[in-house]
């Protein structure tokens, strides 16, 4: 994964009902910013995101300002081939047989299994002491940072967390380096902290899975699109060392989202009752893409996967979700929420399809 498929992302959108344009933040990403940038009734105007979302939302910027909507789809499948290309050498791979029946765990590969243990007994600093990072180089390799700095058409909010004080800090357009992308996406267990003047920082995912605050303070638009990885509800509880880590790793990540999304319920629920003033609080709409049925089924190995086939995978599984997504939901921007966000924290679990006539 190189650091980038073993992170979690959940990237967010926003969207203006007056222009119909759009705020957004592996490659199931990337398949649903390639459907909305391929529809001509909508603008993105910022994104938000974390690691892999960090690396999305960065690169279909440096896209857009060089080529357009067409440029940001060119640079977001090149980007993830050369993640991919770069790890062409790796010992981690699913097996040949395993891949012919649409199995891309790495679990029963021995050589994963070695990983792993050696994951759990020694830190980054002790097996990696030179930091060695290929994914460094892809994005070296990629972008323009000093060009990046300078574009405009596209507004970016990327989360990493402050090693000491486990807190979120967003970095904005014009603080935006090759650093900030590798601290979004550092996870501890593999890769040593990202230090940015002079300070320790890690993934993102850890305080912030996305950052919503941002849109409410540098953006118009009044709808949030949330592009849903990690699932909030498993049916089956974990039994195994790796499926309980795993499941501790999405709990862990899910946290920040979800503590912002009962905030935004909550100023939603006293502007309707009249207890804040719509001149100093916005109502937000709030709306999900996601393919949890179709992703449930992968274990927690297949996010260091980053073989062209299985990416090539996730985006075609990300296309069909944002398609049908779009098709029965476009209409509906701007005007009400398609997530009931209340009935989540009223213990359905996860992000729940709000009714036709809206109510979240």
């Amino acid at each position: 994964t190189s650091g980038v498929s073993a992170c979690s992302s959940t990237p967010a959108i926003t969207l203006d009902s007056r222009r119909e344009s759009l705020r957004q933040p592996p490659l199931r990403n990337i398949a649903v910013l390639d459907k909305l940038l391929e529809e001509d009734r909508l603008w993105i105007e910022a994104i938000s995101g974390t690691s892999a979302g960090a690396m999305n939302a960065v690169v279909l910027a440096d896209g857009m300002h060089r080529g357009g909507a067409e440029g940001a789809r060119q640079a977001l499948r090149d980007f993830w081939k050369a993640v991919s290309d770069s790890a062409r050498m790796s010992p981690l791979r699913s097996a040949p047989m395993a891949r012919m029946t649409g199995d891309w765990s790495l679990a029963k590969s021995p050589i994963y299994a070695m990983f792993d243990f050696v994951n759990r007994i020694l830190s980054p600093y002790e097996r990696n002491p030179l930091n060695i990072n290929p994914l460094r180089d892809v994005l070296a390799r990629s972008l323009d940072f000093d060009r990046l700095r300078t574009a405009r058409e596209v507004d970016l909010f990327i989360t990493a967390t402050h090693v000491r004080t486990g807190r979120a800090r967003v970095f904005r357009r014009h603080e935006l380096s090759a650093d900030v992308l590798m601290a979004s996406a550092c996870l501890p267990l593999l890769h040593q902290a990202v230090m940015i003047d002079g300070e320790p920082y890690w993934d993102g995912g850890y305080s912030g899975n996305p950052v919503l605050f941002p849109f409410f303070e540098s953006s118009p638009a009044d709808d949030i699109l949330i592009v849903q990885l990690n699932p909030i509800v498993r049916e089956d509880s974990p039994s195994t060392a790796p499926e309980i880590l795993n499941r501790i790793t999405e709990i862990t990540f899910n946290s920040p989202l979800l503590h912002e999304l009962r905030a935004i319920d909550f100023v939603k629920r006293m502007l309707e009752a009249g207890h804040l003033s719509a001149e100093n609080y916005r109502r937000m709409h709030i709306h999900v893409i996601s393919s949890r049925k179709r992703l449930r089924k992968l274990d927690a190995s297949t996010k260091l996967n980053v073989e062209w086939p299985f990416l090539n995978w996730l985006f075609e599984v990300g296309r069909e979700t944002a398609e049908r997504w779009l098709a029965e939901n476009f209409d509906v921007i701007g005007v009400h929420s398609t997530v009931n966000v209340r009935e989540m924290f009223d213990g359905s679990g996860e992000l729940p399809i709000a009714s036709p006539s809206g109510g979240a």
